[in-house]
C-alpha cells in the first residue's frame, strides 16, 4: 500500500485537519448554500407533478425560470456572505446580479399567476412558489439592509394578494398564502443572517486571539527590555567604577588592585545569573538588598549615603520589589551622570490610616548652569514608571533649589551641587496592610537567612577611597542610552 504524500488526503481528512475556525467556517458555509440551493433540487423532484397537473409549457417555463432563479441565490448567498463578513470593504456589490434575481423573481410569479388565471395551472402551484421562494431569500438577505429588506417582503405580501385576487383565487386561500410567504421569508432571512453574524463574531474572535498572541510578544519584549535596562545598569556602572579604581591602584603599585578585581569578576558572574533570571522571567528586586547595595556602591564612589528606613519590612511583596527597582535605577543614574556629594534615600511607610508608600531620593548633584529642563523621559524612568504604574503608582523626577537635608550643603554653597539638588519620588498604594504584613514576614526571614550565609551586594565591601567616576558636564541624568535624558539624580 502506497504511502499518501504529505498535505494529500480527501476533503474530509483535510477538513478534519483544519483549524476549528476553519471547521466552523465550511459547516455555516456549506448549511448557507444548501438552503440557497433547495430550489435546484425541488424543481426535478416535482416536475412530473407539476406536468401532470398543468400544461407542459407552463410547468416546464416555471422549472426552468426556478432553476435559474436557484443558481443566482446560491452565488447571490456565496458574494452576500463575503460582503456580509467584510461588512463591505473590499468586497464588490453585486448589483447587476441582485437585479437579476429581482427579475427572474417577477417572472416567476407573473407566469404562476398568469397559468392559474388561464386554468394552465392547479392553485396548489401557488403554494409550491411559497415554500420555494422561503430559500430563495437567502442571498438577498445578506446584502440588503433590514429596511430594504421589509420593504421587499411587503412588495412580496402585496404581490401575492394582488396576483391571487387577479387569477380568482378564493380571498381566504390567497390571503393564506400570503401570510404563510412573508412569515417564511421573515424566517428564513433572519435564519441566515443570524448565521452570518456567527461567523463575523468567531472572525472577530480569531482576530482578538491573534491580536493578543500578539500583544503578549511585545509586552514579553518590553519587559525583557525593561529588565535588562534595570538589571544590568547599576552592575555595570560598578563594574566600570572598579576597573577604574583597579587600574589607578594598579599604577600605584597597590596590591588592592587584585581585590578590586576579584570584586569586578564576582559581580561579572551575578551579573550573568541575573541575565538568566530576566530571560526566564523570575527576577524580582529585594527591597533590603537594594537599600544595602545602594550604601555600599554609593560610599565606594565617595558619595555619603544615608538611609532612612521606615520599615520597608512591612510591604507587601509587591510593593517592596517596586521600590526595590525604583532604588537600583535612582542608585545607577546617581554613580553615571550626577555630581553629587551627598544621597539620602528615605522610605515613608503608610501611617496608620494611610494608603500609600512613599520613596524618595534626593542629591546634591544638579549644577545649576547645566540642569536640563524636567520631564524628558529616559528608557530607566520609562520602565519604573511602567512598574509603578501597574500598582497604581507614581513616579516624579525633577530639581529643586534646596540643598539636601543633612548635608550640609545647603545654603553653604559647599558640595558639588552648588546649583541644587534633585529628587526621585515613588509613590505606591498599599492594599491591606495587614495582610501584607504577613506576606512579606517570609521573605524577609528569607532574605536575612540568605544575608547570614555570606551573601555580598556588589560593592558592598569596597573601602571609602574618594574615588568616583565623573558625571557629564553639565551634570544631567541619563537613565537610558545617550540621547534619553532626565535632569540629574
Amino acid at each position: 500500500m502506497g504511502t499518501a504524500a504529505p498535505g494529500g488526503g480527501g476533503w474530509v481528512d483535510r477538513l478534519i485537519g483544519s483549524s476549528q475556525r476553519a471547521r466552523v467556517h465550511h459547516y455555516t458555509r456549506y448549511t448557507l448554500y444548501t438552503f440557497a440551493g433547495v430550489e435546484l433540487v425541488a424543481v426535478p423532484l416535482n416536475m412530473p407533478q407539476w406536468i401532470a397537473n398543468s400544461h407542459p409549457l407552463s410547468a416546464v417555463g416555471t422549472g426552468v425560470l426556478i432553476l435559474l432563479h436557484g443558481l443566482c441565490n446560491i452565488q447571490l448567498t456565496r458574494v452576500g456572505l463575503r460582503w456580509y463578513l467584510a461588512e463591505g470593504r473590499g468586497v464588490v456589490w453585486p448589483g447587476r446580479l441582485l437585479a437579476a434575481h429581482a427579475v427572474v423573481t417577477v417572472l416567476i410569479v407573473a407566469l404562476v399567476f398568469v397559468s392559474v388565471a388561464a386554468g394552465q395551472a392547479p392553485e396548489t402551484t401557488v403554494g409550491a412558489l411559497v415554500s420555494l421562494w422561503a430559500f430563495g431569500i437567502s442571498g438577498p438577505s445578506l446584502l440588503l439592509s433590514q429596511r430594504q429588506l421589509w420593504a421587499g417582503l411587503g412588495v412580496l405580501v402585496g404581490a401575492m394578494v394582488v396576483g391571487g385576487t387577479a387569477a380568482g383565487m378564493a380571498t381566504q386561500l390567497t390571503l393564506v398564502l400570503a401570510v404563510m410567504s412573508g412569515g417564511l421569508s421573515v424566517l428564513m432571512a433572519f435564519t441566515c443572517r443570524v448565521t452570518a453574524w456567527t461567523l463575523r463574531v468567531v472572525n472577530k474572535l480569531d482576530a482578538a486571539r491573534e491580536t493578543e498572541a500578539r500583544l503578549a510578544v511585545a509586552e514579553e519584549r518590553l519587559r525583557f527590555g525593561r529588565d535588562m535596562h534595570d538589571v544590568l545598569g547599576r552592575n555595570l556602572s560598578v563594574i566600570a567604577l572598579k576597573s577604574e579604581l583597579a587600574a589607578q591602584l594598579a599604577r600605584r603599585g597597590s596590591p588592592a588592585a587584585v581585590e578590586q578585581m576579584t570584586e569586578v569578576q564576582r559581580i561579572a558572574r551575578e551579573s550573568q545569573q541575573e541575565m538568566r533570571e530576566v530571560v526566564r522571567g523570575y527576577r524580582e528586586a529585594d527591597l533590603q538588598a537594594e537599600l544595602a547595595g545602594a550604601r555600599g556602591v554609593l560610599e565606594a564612589a565617595g558619595i555619603r549615603c544615608r538611609i532612612e528606613d521606615g520599615g520597608s519590612t512591612e510591604l507587601p511583596v509587591a510593593v517592596q520589589s517596586a521600590l526595590g527597582w525604583v532604588v537600583r535605577e535612582g542608585t545607577t543614574n546617581v554613580l553615571r551622570h550626577a555630581d553629587a556629594a551627598v544621597c539620602v534615600i528615605r522610605l515613608r511607610p503608610p501611617a496608620r490610616g494611610g494608603i500609600v508608600a512613599v520613596l524618595e531620593m534626593e542629591n546634591d548633584g544638579v549644577r545649576g548652569a547645566g540642569a536640563a529642563p524636567g520631564g524628558s523621559d529616559g528608557t530607566g524612568l520609562r520602565g519604573l514608571r511602567g512598574r509603578l504604574g501597574a500598582l497604581g503608582g507614581t513616579l516624579t523626577a525633577e530639581p529643586y533649589g534646596g540643598g539636601v537635608a543633612g548635608s550640609g550643603a545647603a545654603g553653604a554653597g559647599g558640595g558639588a551641587g552648588k546649583g541644587g539638588s534633585f529628587r526621585l519620588t515613588a509613590t505606591v498604594p498599599v492594599p491591606s496592610p495587614a495582610g501584607a504584613a504577613a506576606r512579606t514576614r517570609t521573605g524577609a526571614v528569607a532574605g536575612a537567612a540568605t544575608d547570614a550565609a555570606g551573601r555580598e551586594e556588589p560593592g558592598a565591601a569596597v573601602p571609602h577611597t574618594g574615588e568616583r567616576e565623573a558625571g557629564p558636564p553639565d551634570g544631567a541624568l541619563l537613565p537610558g542610552p545617550a540621547g534619553d535624558r532626565e535632569v540629574g539624580a
